[in-house]
């Protein structure tokens, strides 16, 4: 993936609250497709290993979620979460990590993951195939700045953290703010 690329195509199968479902689990299936996401809008799209894992619950997710209102003062109208979780997983680690701000959106079957090119296999600690972490400006559809971690392979002995962090964003989008230099 590259500054540019349009992103792929896919239909995400979530599970989203309707309170007329009764009972402990008032949820319903809905799927949603990249446009419903990303159309007509300036997103940050940041992708992660997997739902409750340590980096992406101690600071990846909760950076951007306590930064999400200087976010927004830089142009962004939404911050999503991705990982090759099912909807069920992502729905429960957002009401676990308290989320208000970040949405979670769950690649389940991998597919936007591999059409990104991020697919890896993660055999290696258990994981099987899961996304490669990096993170994304989109406008509309387009990928405006590309984010990813260093050292893309399979079965990766570390788990890389820096480029793709909410403080790098921030600073990208500061930076891409001030005005030339004469």
């Amino acid at each position: 993936m590259k500054t540019g690329a349009k992103l792929p195509s896919v239909t995400f199968h979530t599970r989203v609250r309707d309170e007329a479902i009764e009972g402990s689990n008032p949820f319903r299936w809905e799927d949603k497709t990249t446009a419903d996401y990303f159309a007509g809008k300036r997103v940050i799209l940041f992708s992660l290993p997997g739902a409750f894992t340590p980096t992406c619950s101690t600071y990846q997710l909760p950076g951007f979620e306590n930064g999400y209102a200087d976010f927004t003062a830089k142009g962004i109208d939404e911050i999503y979460c991705m990982s090759v979780n099912d909807s069920f997983v992502m729905n429960k680690w957002a009401q676990d990590q308290g989320l208000k701000n970040v949405k979670v959106i769950p690649d389940g079957s991998g597919e936007f993951t591999r059409k990104m090119g991020m697919l890896v296999d993660k055999e290696n600690l258990g994981f099987g195939m899961r996304s490669w972490r990096y993170a994304a400006i989109v406008t509309d559809g387009v990928v405006e700045a590309w984010f990813e971690e260093p050292g893309l392979m399979d079965n990766c002995p570390e788990d890389p953290y820096g480029v793709s962090s909410p403080e790098t964003l921030m600073n990208h989008l500061e930076v891409a703010k001030e005005p030339a230099l004469a």
